[in-house]
């Protein structure tokens, strides 16, 4: 159970008549925790917002004490927390009382304030706030969810300015607490980033070309409609194949400095609901066999980069990839090498719940650094 006075009170506050049930998701749930929970907020209740409040509830690390809707009513919210096409019917129960989400018994305050500022994150107990709505994503505009009393924002999206970015299981150390605004970088770079890692630190990438095949988005069309940035991009993501650029190889490199120059990519949108998966193929600076490479990524999978990085020898496809919690999951039976140093590397990601994932482990850790740094 989540030890704080707030429980208390929700475990006693009254819920109205209007109630949902839940039955269980495909993720795993974390292991019960003896510590006090860290009091969270989120800013934006679309896609990643709801999934990583799904995430929160059921992780006795968090105590997810605000959420900030924009325009969305309190039984909508209900609505959209409880039905999920992809990942099924929210665990627990789901009730309203008047502007609280009542959550497996707890009482969640909700708003819906066009500046974050007027929620009053700290006074309502949350420190560590997830912005998702995809707006303030500079720490100037982020600046307005500390003004309203959060210790630190994490971005649920690629900073627009030189806000830290750390993605966990890869550079997660270089965040010592003196940052106030962190990005979790995109779902791709989480989905590459590990990989990379593991075949960079003990092969020694030289260059590299990713290509993303990308689940669609709700930032696409449904239909052809009208795009003046992208004119690809405007077209129908239901029917088509659209090639696109995407900043999540580069972005690796901000966590990988060593790979600096040396690796970019682009993506194809493609019409699935969810699951993505990435195709590196690079130059090794170290001759080797796919097998090494393979036992290399297994070992890592198992040990150091457990629940980050996954590896896979069954022959899957990306449905059943949907809800998985790690990162990237490497399909040993999907990659070709072409010599000893010239290999092409598959991944999978589940764009949304191991991302979402991702999210709320990054909150945690940040606030596990901070409270270490205040001891």
């Amino acid at each position: 159970m989540k030890f704080s006075a707030a429980f208390a009170l929700a475990a006693a506050g009254s819920a109205s008549a209007y109630s949902f049930s839940g039955t269980s998701l495909k993720a795993a749930s974390n292991g019960a925790s003896m510590k006090m929970a860290t009091g969270m907020g989120v800013n934006g209740f679309g896609r990643i917002g709801r999934l990583v409040t799904r995430i929160m509830m059921e992780d006795d690390d968090c105590k997810l004490a605000a959420i900030n809707a924009g325009s969305a009513t309190t039984d909508y919210m209900a609505y959209q927390y409880k039905y999920d096409s992809i990942h099924g019917i929210a665990k627990g129960t789901v009730e309203i009382d008047g502007d609280f989400l009542v959550l497996n018994g707890e009482k969640i305050q909700t708003s819906r304030c066009r500046d974050p500022k007027e929620v009053g994150w700290g006074a309502l107990g949350a420190d560590y706030v997830c912005e998702s709505t995809g707006v303030f994503l500079t720490k100037e505009s982020a600046q307005s969810i500390i003004d309203g009393g959060a210790k630190k924002v994490i971005y649920s999206a690629p900073a627009k300015d030189d806000s830290q970015t750390i993605v966990m299981g890869v550079n997660a150390e270089e965040y010592d607490g003196s940052e106030n605004f962190i990005s979790c970088a995109s779902c791709t770079t989480n989905g590459l980033a590990p990989m990379v890692k593991a075949v960079h630190d003990e092969f020694d990438i030289q260059e590299a070309l990713m290509t993303t095949v990308h689940a669609m988005t709700a930032t696409q069309a449904v239909v052809d409609s009208s795009s003046r940035k992208d004119w690809r991009g405007g077209r129908a993501a239901s029917g088509n194949i659209i090639p696109s650029s995407t900043g999540a190889a580069k972005a690796v490199t901000k966590v990988i400095p060593s790979l600096q120059g040396k690796l970019t990519g682009m993506a194809f949108r493609v019409p699935t609901i969810d699951v993505s998966v990435v195709d590196l193929t690079c130059k090794l600076g170290k001759e080797t066999t796919y097998e090494e490479i393979c036992a290399v990524i297994k070992a890592k999978s198992e040990g150091e980069m457990k629940g980050v990085l996954g590896y896979c020898d069954e022959p899957l496809v990306s449905t059943d990839f949907e809800s998985d919690s790690r990162s990237s999951i490497f399909d040993a039976g999907a990659g070709i090498m072409l010599n000893p140093n010239f290999v092409k590397l598959v991944a999978w990601y589940d764009n949304e719940w191991g991302y979402s994932g991702r999210v709320v482990d990054l909150m945690k850790h940040v606030a596990a650094v901070d409270a270490k740094v205040a001891a």
